[in-house]
């Protein structure tokens, strides 16, 4: 893939590398992460190498893919976000899809926010998507406040896996 970092006042987005599985296993393997994700954190290094290999897959497949989120002031790892081609989430659908995780001791510093909005602007600028879509589960606070902020719109609920999601689309604004 070839992509240069996006950059905002307090984040680097980068692509994913094989040297990041350390710090994948450490946001994954943590319960609290997954309460919303169907509650099934990953528990070996072998999990964490599978879902990077995923992500290395959308690269060469669609030309996108989930980034690292490094803080510019500690160059620490603190997650991922960006888009990706979803063919899964949505069984009647395939989509674009706006996500982020971010490890636990990055909460609530507006992280999130501030990765969502410039993964929407390369999406839209740099991509030239028509549309974004998100979801979250219906009563993950936290991820619902984010997607309404940033500007999606709630387009109805869903459910994946038993759990009940809203949904949110997004047109390009450009």
């Amino acid at each position: 893939m070839n992509f240069k970092p996006i950059e905002t006042n307090r984040l680097i987005l980068r692509p994913v590398e094989e040297t990041d599985l350390h710090d994948f296993f450490e946001l994954d393997s943590n319960p609290k992460v997954h309460v919303y994700l169907g509650n099934k954190p990953v528990t070996s290094l072998e999990e964490s190498q599978l879902m990077i290999d995923a992500i290395l897959e959308q690269y060469e497949t669609n030309g996108l893919g989930r980034l690292a989120v490094i803080e510019k002031s500690t160059t620490a790892f603190i997650g991922w976000a960006g888009i990706k081609f979803e063919q899964n989430l949505r069984k009647e659908f395939s989509y674009y899809d706006l996500g982020y995780r971010l490890k636990e001791q990055f909460w609530g510093k507006g992280y999130a926010t501030e990765a969502a909005l410039a993964s929407l602007d390369y999406g839209f600028t740099d991509l030239k998507l028509e549309e974004i879509g998100a979801a979250a589960a219906i009563d993950h606070v936290a991820s619902n406040t984010i997607l309404k902020h940033i500007g999606m719109q709630a387009s109805g609920t869903f459910t994946y896996e038993g759990d009940l999601c809203n949904w949110y689309t997004l047109k390009n604004y450009n």
